[in-house]
């Protein structure tokens, strides 16, 4: 059976991302407490389900610490197991609850374990779940949801479902620095050292992906000279991350706004390990 688990910090998208994935057919359960996932899983292979997505969250708090075990079972029974983290910052969560005026899940639940009569700040209860779902955090994909619209999600969690199985998965990430270098980047690289097509009229309002700022920043000795020491950098720990067991190496690369430079960057990197290995592309300004 293809399982994919998910988890991540409430506010995050992890609504959105079900729903998504239970629109391409996988059989979905949400707030699954982690003691009945092997059960669960033996029933659901009986009744011949393939594809599962099961989201578990922070109010299994007291059996988070046995999710990593329960995934190396399911493993040596035969299953593939993916596990995707949703996480924002802080402000992002923040602006989420105000909008929608919910109070955080947690709410109630901490504040009857404290038997107070203070109330809980909304950030005390977005700090309290990350630490309650640190053992989580780092068992798969981490997906940072900050500034991203719901149909962006959706189109992201498109793509990681899609994506067959494969020892690793390289994804190449661009950004704009002036939003912030994104939380689900492993390693991050800055191309603001090369001429910006910005400040070419004709250019401005095009992206990265266009032939003509191909052109322009390929005329530049520079960023060919960069694109392969990057691309050396990759080739040589790759085989590392591969041995290491990891599922994604996210790689985060960083323009001013986002638009061009990284953009263009990005393609010709994923351009380039297409050849060999299993890729994914995100554009987060490029919505």
């Amino acid at each position: 059976m293809r399982i994919l688990l998910i988890s991540g910090i409430s506010g995050s998208g992890k609504s959105v991302a079900l729903n998504v994935i239970e629109d391409a057919g996988y059989y979905c359960v949400d707030n699954l407490p982690p003691s009945l996932l092997l059960e669960l899983v033996k029933t659901l292979e009986l009744e011949g389900v393939k594809n599962a997505a099961l989201a578990i969250d922070s109010r299994s708090a007291h059996q988070l610490q046995s999710v990593a075990a329960t995934i190396d079972q399911l493993r040596a029974l035969g299953h593939e197991v993916k596990v995707l983290f949703l996480t924002a910052s802080s402000e992002t969560l923040i602006a989420r609850f105000s909008e929608t005026r919910r109070s955080h899940p947690l709410s109630h639940h901490l504040q009857t374990e404290r038997i107070s009569d203070c109330t809980l700040s909304l950030t005390e209860c977005i700090q309290a779940e990350r630490e309650l779902l640190a053992p989580l955090q780092f068992l798969g994909h981490v997906l940072d949801t900050s500034n991203l619209s719901a149909n962006h999600l959706r189109n992201w969690i498109k793509d990681e479902i899609a994506v067959e199985h494969a020892s690793l998965i390289l994804m190449f990430e661009s950004f704009a620095f002036k939003v912030g270098v994104p939380l689900d980047v492993d390693f991050v690289f800055d191309v603001r050292i090369l001429p910006n097509p910005h400040y070419d009229h004709a250019l401005r309002p095009l992206t990265g992906r266009d032939q003509a700022v191909v052109d322009f920043l390929e005329a530049q000795a520079m960023a060919l000279e960069l694109f392969d020491d990057i691309k050396n950098f990759i080739d040589k720990w790759l085989p590392s991350f591969k041995r290491d067991n990891r599922s994604y190496l996210t790689i985060g690369i960083g323009c001013t706004g986002g638009q061009h430079r990284s953009v263009y960057m990005v393609e010709k990197l994923a351009k380039h390990f297409q050849q060999q290995e299993r890729v994914l592309i995100r554009h987060r300004q490029n919505h």
